[in-house]
């Protein structure tokens, strides 16, 4: 089997992304800080609801913690497919860190915006992560609104 011609099943093909310009991500911002608060209330929760699953409280029922927990969960997956279908990554669910994937100079570079920020002001190269953060105003046709195209399309 030649396993350069194989694909797997959960990676999403490369045009089927969504790339944004800042003013896109920006645009999208107030409905995915929304959704990340929510994401990380309820991982919170989860985490509660497995700990007490691990070491029980003496008023605990085992199974009102799974049947919760399962619950949580599935609220959890809801949320996060939410994320998925507006194109952006979640990074980080205790810090809300969240990428917006955009192209810049023929490259996908990531904007950058986590919980506590009002604005993504930050963008950072693939394998940099949160680490290589730089400020945004280093990516100018961005900023203007310009799509750089990608070269995949």
């Amino acid at each position: 089997m030649n396993r350069r011609n194989t694909k797997t099943v959960d990676a999403p093909a490369a045009d089927d992304r969504k790339f944004f310009t800042l003013e896109e991500a920006r645009r999208a911002l107030p409905y995915v800080a929304r959704v990340v608060k929510d994401i990380m209330a309820c991982y919170s929760y989860v985490l509660e609801l497995r700990e007490r699953l691990e070491i029980p409280r003496p008023d605990d029922t085992t199974s009102e913690l799974k049947r919760d927990y399962e619950t949580g969960m599935e609220k959890l997956n809801t949320l996060l497919e939410e994320m998925q279908q507006v194109g952006v990554e979640l990074k980080d669910f205790e810090r809300g860190l969240v990428d917006f994937p955009a192209w810049h100079d023929g490259r996908e570079v990531c904007l950058c915006w986590h919980v506590g920020e009002s604005s993504i002001g930050a963008w950072h190269e693939l394998d940099a992560g949160f680490a290589g953060r730089q400020d945004i105003t280093l990516l100018e046709p961005v900023i203007a609104g310009k799509r750089n195209a990608n070269p995949a399309n």
